[in-house]
């Protein structure tokens, strides 16, 4: 299904609360791949995606609109600290590593995808393989039935889970590891490809049932797809689907001065400009082209701004948007609201231990105000002060809580929160008066 600009919008809702136009940059950005993508030959080639620059307080959302993006769509993404690099002469990741990341995101996304096409298949021949395993023990505490008897029973038995917790000694696959040598050169060098053409080892070993059916089930489908079409197929959706995502990117950009760490940040900047630019790098997997990857950068900008970093740089990122801070609302918003909401995660882990978290709207503003005051008398960390609040808040239920009784409703009101954020508000009281 390919999605509308709007629908893009409308599915991020779900998670992330406010920057409606920082949603809609990336929105417009996946619908123009789409748009490319329906283009002739010779067109498709001139186009290149509009990479974004995205500037913000930290927790506001920036690295969760891309990761949501890139999980919308199902496409290959990676995260990267732009501070991680280091330009040639200096100790620290080179540069081309994003991409070969992204790279072994995506053909680790096209095997789970051709491994789930398969599971039926593979899911019958393990489960031959176990009756096989199990066939002559129970032929022996069963003399009376035939053969094709004990085999229906045994299946049967199996599908119904009445044999999950039996142990049995098989001989089970061994997943050959494959010996990373490298960086060298800037390349990388891996043995997966040899060894992958050695023979398959087994050794015995004791396991339930379960485990069994899951190793057999893995090392089945394993033999029924093809690795060479899935590295093609990774490498090729790696070039035309990847996204990757450049976090504290106002870290390396340079003032204009010449001492110091800044000779280093202007470096970084001027070996991610090719990256960015489109280039070809090399990988175990071939050759990828980084013209058609989407980039989006991110930083908070605070002291460093955009303007300094180089100007190439800033070329290659032609779409700037403003995150905005949280706000009282934003912050009771992001409680209650979203799929993922706090309350409703916290709800769901105390939830385990018999305890039935109910919280009054009065609490929930409550909690949004201590919040928001947080950010504004300290260091502003966005909505990541949510889950200081309320580990504050449920320190005592989470401590107490062992599941050794029957459910129990606690309610969460605005009273509650005064008595267990007492201190809290005191230090914040207090930060009035200190100069």
């Amino acid at each position: 299904m390919e999605f509308t600009p709007r629908q893009i919008v409308a599915e991020l809702d779900r998670y992330i609360i406010g920057q409606s136009e920082a949603k809609k940059a990336v929105a417009i950005a996946l619908r123009n791949r789409y748009r490319r993508s329906r283009l002739a030959p010779e067109v498709r080639e001139e186009i290149t995606p509009k990479n974004i620059i995205m500037q913000g307080p930290t927790g506001v959302g920036k690295t969760e609109i891309a990761r949501r993006l890139a999980k919308l769509v199902k496409a290959p993404f990676v995260k990267v600290e732009a501070t991680k690099f280091t330009e040639v002469g200096y100790v620290g990741r080179d540069v081309e590593s994003m991409v070969r990341d992204l790279v072994e995101c995506a053909i680790r996304l096209v095997r789970e995808e051709k491994i789930a096409e398969v599971e039926p298949k593979a899911k019958e021949a393990a489960e031959r393989k176990l009756v096989d395993g199990l066939f002559p023990a129970r032929k022996k505490s069963r003399p009376e039935m035939s053969d094709a008897e004990i085999r229906e029973t045994l299946t049967a038995e199996l599908n119904s889970g009445k044999l999950d917790k039996i142990m049995i000694e098989m001989d089970m696959p061994v997943q050959a590891q494959p010996l990373q040598l490298g960086p060298i050169g800037g390349n990388e060098t891996n043995l997966g490809e040899f060894m992958r053409l050695m023979p398959k080892q087994t050794k015995k070993r004791k396991v339930t049932v379960r485990e069994a059916y899951d190793l057999l089930t893995k090392a089945e489908a394993s033999k029924l797809i093809d690795d060479d079409s899935i590295n093609a197929e990774g490498v090729r959706r790696a070039e035309q689907d990847g996204i990757i995502f450049i976090d504290e990117m106002d870290k390396i950009a340079s003032k204009g001065n010449v001492n110091g760490p800044d000779v280093s940040r202007e470096g970084v900047q001027r070996d991610i400009l090719p990256i960015v630019e489109g280039c070809t790098v090399n990988t175990k997997y071939g050759n990828i082209r980084t013209d058609f990857i989407l980039f989006i950068a991110a930083g908070a900008f605070h002291i460093a701004k955009v303007n300094d970093l180089i100007p190439e740089l800033q070329g290659r990122f032609p779409v700037l948007v403003e995150l905005n801070s949280l706000t009282r609302e934003d912050f009771s918003k992001i409680l209650k609201e979203p799929d993922n909401a706090i309350i409703m995660q916290y709800a769901a882990l105390l939830g385990v231990d018999n305890v039935k978290l109910k919280f009054t709207d009065e609490a929930i503003d409550e909690l949004a105000e201590i919040a928001f005051l947080e950010n504004e008398n300290n260091e502003n960390i966005g909505a990541r002060r949510l889950h200081t609040v309320m580990e504050t808040l449920l320190e005592d239920i989470s401590f107490n809580a062992s599941g050794d009784h029957d459910e129990i409703e606690v309610v969460i009101d605005r009273k509650y929160v005064s008595e267990h954020m007492e201190g809290v508000k005191k230090r914040m009281n207090l930060k009035k008066y200190i100069l």
